[in-house]
């Protein structure tokens, strides 16, 4: 099957600057100050989200399974802990105040995301706790009376019937979150 490739429009790509360097600075984050390279990156994101319904990150391969590379879609899982360890995240489209003000040098920034097969394992060993503590916490969760949600990308926490269509926070949609309580 073919699909029929369409470039995004400058409009599009400075539409969506716009947007994320509001969400960032809103968020106490900063683009990169390359408005070109910022643009660059955009446009991956707005080509992938043409190819696979969402903007995955364009500096890693996604595999077109959404569930499979929620950790990937910007603001990706990791780039927290990479702005904070290195200055920068792994596409260099956010950054720090300290590297963007000099007081913070710029290095390469190893991959955190582990091999899928990894990937999975961890989930194993993830849903195996949920399962041993599940008791524990469906007790806890009786004495509540709404579910506590928890955004994955920044930890927010929110008590409500559903998640936020956006997190508040870092401005992911609603399927970034999980159920915590």
């Amino acid at each position: 099957m073919t699909q029929n490739f369409v470039e995004p429009t400058i409009e599009d790509v400075d539409k969506l600057y716009s947007r994320l360097d509001k969400d960032a600075k809103q968020g106490g984050y900063n683009l990169n100050p390359d408005a070109d390279f910022v643009r660059g990156l955009i446009k991956g994101l707005l080509i992938n989200e043409k190819r696979y319904g969402y903007r995955a990150c364009p500096c890693r391969l996604a595999s077109g399974d959404k569930s499979e590379d929620l950790d990937l879609i910007c603001p990706c899982d990791y780039r927290d802990a990479d702005v904070t360890e290195f200055g920068t995240c792994y596409c260099a489209l956010y950054v720090s105040k300290a590297a963007l003000s000099g007081k913070q040098e710029l290095s390469s920034i190893p991959e955190r995301r582990l091999p899928s097969e990894e990937r999975e394992k961890l989930r194993q060993k993830q849903k195996a706790a949920a399962d041993v503590l599940g008791a524990d916490i469906a007790k806890m969760a009786l004495k509540l009376s709404l579910p506590v949600w928890r955004c994955t990308v920044c930890g927010y926490l929110c008590a409500r019937e559903a998640p936020p269509e956006v997190c508040p926070i870092c401005k992911v949609g609603k399927e970034r979150f999980e159920r915590f309580i």
